[in-house]
């Protein structure tokens, strides 16, 4: 079915949509998912300092309050793939809206705080949920030949969802006047911070119901007659749809049901592929970008920004990771994965070093010295821009295309749960760690990206132009 110089019989490398907005669509709904992963996993940045005062809570237990929803994530990551090979992609992405609802309501009217831990550990496994689906759904609905760029819109909603959270924040801060527990209609402000999601939950479910099931899963499920069609919607007529129907069969012959069994092999528990996506996905985290999304007002008020301006840089590095973003997306097709995630892991280690450098100079008066902390705005908007360029993006793409497809599901879950693990690990330490040495751990970070490079050069192989049936 395929041969070295020519590609796939049925010309899917080729392949042209014949409505290429339709497939935009298609691919913006189900980067909804995406969308609520940013919001719901940035949103909490605005309610830390309320908790904390609202609750009479330290360091420690404010941290696993905020970190908890990861351990939700891991499980919701880990569940997904096997729930999507059993009911499909479509009917994970409206329980994960159903979960995102129910936790964005209960997250804004807690009892105490055990029931909002809950709420969020049940937001955090519908995140967990749409950080699987989402990049396997829209590799397996994308052309090849546009499947880098479509894949890159689950990236750029995290993004997007990222800084609307801000900027909802931003504006609820403004109605409270400037006060996280000020009141609002009945309600303190961060309540209502983290109560707005619901609007995009809503619309997320609806979105779910307008685009079509992907073909991959029908096929699996003998459904061949639909699958030729939205095949058809998504490529092409210039497609042999004949003959790529053949080839996701025979790529899919020795399939089943992909399961935690078939990531076995090797000698290290894990086939190399898999362990290859699993170091991916330590490798995004344990550089701490997301201190930049759950903490980043907490952390400049801890350097002497007063509340107001601390949520101002909270959206502008929101905006600056929108930018980022966009700029991988233009080039991810162009110059390939793996140089992108080069550049990215360079660009981080320097800033993340300046931060550090910054941030070892004494306080004075409770704030960093003038040019210690222009340099220390400076270096943190250049880390989270050197981040969404590469492995914000390249690493969701990378997730999901390299795998074989009869381990495709299985092994994403299984990468992006140990992306939650870690996720949890640097959100859940953070807080103690700032205590013992702020400078400290922003040089623990720079490590991690040092260390990413020599894994992305010998691991890492290029996926760019291939067709997920190539990939094994």
């Amino acid at each position: 079915m395929t041969s070295a110089a020519n590609g796939p019989a049925s010309g899917a490398r080729a392949a042209h949509p014949d409505h290429l907005g339709h497939v935009i669509f298609i691919t913006a709904a189900a980067a909804m998912g995406g969308f609520l992963f940013g919001y719901d996993s940035s949103v909490i940045n605005g309610a830390v300092e309320a908790i904390r005062d609202r609750y009479d809570v330290g360091s420690g237990t404010l941290a696993q309050v905020i970190a908890i929803a990861l351990i939700g994530c891991a499980i919701g990551a880990a569940t997904a793939g096997r729930i999507a090979d059993r009911i499909g992609r479509i009917r994970c992405m409206q329980i994960a809206s159903v979960l995102f609802a129910a936790s964005a309501v209960g997250s804004a009217l807690p009892f105490s705080l055990w029931d909002l831990a809950l709420w969020r550990i049940i937001g955090g496994f519908a995140i967990g949920m749409a950080s699987v689906i989402g990049p396997a759904y829209i590799a397996e609905v994308s052309p090849p030949a546009y499947r880098g760029r479509l894949g890159s819109f689950q990236q750029a909603a995290i993004v997007v969802g990222i800084a609307v959270s801000q900027l909802v924040n931003y504006a609820i801060l403004q109605l409270a006047d400037g006060d996280q527990r000020g009141d609002i209609m009945g309600l303190e402000a961060w309540q209502w911070m983290l109560g707005v999601e619901v609007v995009p939950a809503v619309l997320y479910g609806l979105l779910s119901f307008a685009i079509p099931e992907s073909p991959r899963f029908l096929i699996s499920v003998g459904k061949k007659e639909r699958a030729r069609q939205i095949l058809e919607e998504v490529e092409g007529k210039g497609v042999d749809l004949d003959a790529r129907v053949a080839e996701i069969e025979t790529a899919m012959h020795r399939e089943h049901k992909s399961s935690f069994r078939d990531l076995l092999g090797g000698r290290f528990g894990f086939l190399p592929i898999v362990w290859v996506g699993i170091g991916l996905s330590l490798f995004q985290q344990l550089v701490g970008i997301n201190v930049a999304f759950y903490y980043s007002a907490t952390l400049w008020q801890s350097v002497g920004i007063n509340p107001t301006n601390s949520f101002f840089y909270s959206f502008t590095t929101s905006i600056i990771n929108i930018i980022g973003t966009v700029i991988a997306m233009v080039l991810v097709d162009r110059v390939g994965r793996r140089p992108l995630v080069l550049i990215g892991s360079t660009g981080m280690a320097i800033a993340l070093a300046v931060e550090a450098w910054a941030f070892s100079a004494d306080l004075v008066d409770g704030k960093l010295p003038g040019t210690e902390g222009v340099v220390a705005l400076i270096a943190a908007h250049t880390f989270v821009l050197f981040f969404a360029l590469s492995w914000g993006v390249v690493v969701w793409v990378f997730l999901g295309e390299m795998f074989p497809n009869r381990i495709r599901a299985a092994a994403l879950g299984v990468a992006a749960s140990a992306q939650w693990i870690a996720n949890w690990s640097i959100t859940a330490s953070f807080p103690s760690l700032a205590d013992w040495n702020l400078s400290g751990t922003y040089m623990i970070y720079t490590g991690f990206a040092l260390l990413s490079i020599p894994f992305v050069l010998k691991f890492v192989k290029e996926t760019k132009g291939k067709t997920l049936e190539e990939m094994g």
